[in-house]
């Protein structure tokens, strides 16, 4: 019998994302609070958006303060080792890739749980994983990756749809690890090949 990798799921993906975020608002060269709130916003915007839309409130990171103390750490531990992450490019790359694997999961299961028909709970994956990118990147003044040529909410609305395929038919805890390597694969390998959606010219 395979144990609930639920918890693991969630931490790993607020990882991933508070790395991803703060390393992002060093780039841009904000100060401590503003690499901090790049932090948060990252690992926490697209649930905090899934939470308010499907009434769980208070939203996750108010009731449950382990997640502000694991982005508070990740967030210095990020800053201390700021330079040796610096030379891990591709590493950041999979961290990214990793976080909306894992949040497109957890968006998902939220919306089965929430007793919402397979398109919305798709949705809210899609939610979960990409909006906290997409609230850093408008801070920052970016234009949202997901608005630009690479593969990105493509890859979640995949992984969330077989997710929703599959889980009746198999154990959900492999079903979980399925999505969230499609997920990530198809993020990789678009980035690796350069695979883009059309574009569009006025």
């Amino acid at each position: 019998m395979m144990i609930n990798i639920s918890p693991a799921i969630e931490i790993a993906g607020t990882v991933a994302f508070a790395v991803s975020g703060s390393y992002s608002a060093m780039l841009k060269r904000l100060d401590v609070f503003g690499v901090l709130i790049m932090g948060f916003v990252t690992a926490i915007g697209g649930g905090t958006i899934r939470d308010v839309m499907i009434g769980d409130t208070p939203v996750a990171w108010m009731r449950d303060y382990r997640l502000l103390l694991i982005i508070l750490g990740t967030v210095i531990a990020t800053i201390l080792f700021k330079k040796y992450i610096k030379t891990l490019k591709t590493t950041l790359f999979l961290f990214d890739a990793l976080g909306l694997g894992l949040f497109t999961i957890i968006g998902t299961q939220k919306g089965i749980a929430a007793g919402l028909n397979p398109g919305v709970c798709v949705a809210l994956g899609t939610i979960t994983g990409c909006f906290g990118g997409v609230i850093r990147d408008i801070l920052l003044n970016d234009i949202p990756l997901i608005f630009r040529k690479e593969i990105y909410a493509t890859a979640c609305i995949v992984g969330g749809t077989l997710y929703v395929l599959l889980v009746d038919h198999m154990d959900p805890q492999l079903v979980k690890i399925i999505a969230v390597v499609m997920v990530c694969a198809i993020r990789i390998v678009a980035v690796r090949y350069k695979l883009s959606l059309p574009k569009f010219y006025a």
